[in-house]
């Protein structure tokens, strides 16, 4: 074929050509919009689990910065592992503070409606404590174990069952 030849070819592309290529194209588009909610999903789970995350290291900072002496013990302990934590003995952190960190539940943390917290502190000098404790055996050490929870939302929307996120220390008292 000729240079000439090659120059003035306007065969061009056919119908049959045009379709196959928007069907290609179609499919390729439709693959990828059923990755959008999925991919979406994932990021507002990493999104709640890390804002459960944080509203949990903050209490643990909270209970790790309360006072505990000899004198004072705004800590406190829980009565049952479904109680709040009291201080010990009640009223020693002041007038009337009891719990010393009282349960929040959903719609109690100012800017996180949908996540509830709860504080629960175990004496490791109690022998039902030691294996939670990491087997320490010291009254002068309790286990505090802050638990955010809240309703993920799915790909579908938002879901019936909750989600949790525990953190654990251990906490010394001071001297």
């Amino acid at each position: 074929m000729s240079l000439t030849t090659r120059l003035f070819n306007e065969r061009g592309i056919t119908v049959a050509e045009v379709l196959a290529a928007a069907a290609i194209l179609g499919l390729g588009i439709a693959a990828l919009m059923s990755v959008v909610p999925v991919a979406s999903h994932a990021v507002q789970d990493g999104n709640q689990t890390s804002t459960a995350t944080y509203l949990a290291q903050q209490r643990l900072e909270q209970v790790r910065n309360a006072a505990w002496t000899a004198t004072a013990d705004c800590v406190g302990l829980s009565p049952a592992p479904t109680l709040a934590p009291f201080s010990v003995p009640a009223g020693t952190c002041g007038a009337g503070v009891n719990p010393t960190f009282p349960d929040e539940p959903l719609n109690s943390l100012t800017g996180f409606g949908q996540y509830a917290r709860t504080v629960r502190i175990r004496d490791c000098g109690n022998v039902l404590n030691f294996a939670a404790c990491g087997n320490v055996t010291s009254a002068a050490v309790r286990l505090v174990t802050v638990t955010v929870t809240y309703v993920p939302t799915t790909a579908a929307g938002v879901s019936n069952a909750n989600t949790s996120v525990n953190l654990e220390w251990l906490v010394a008292q001071r001297l």
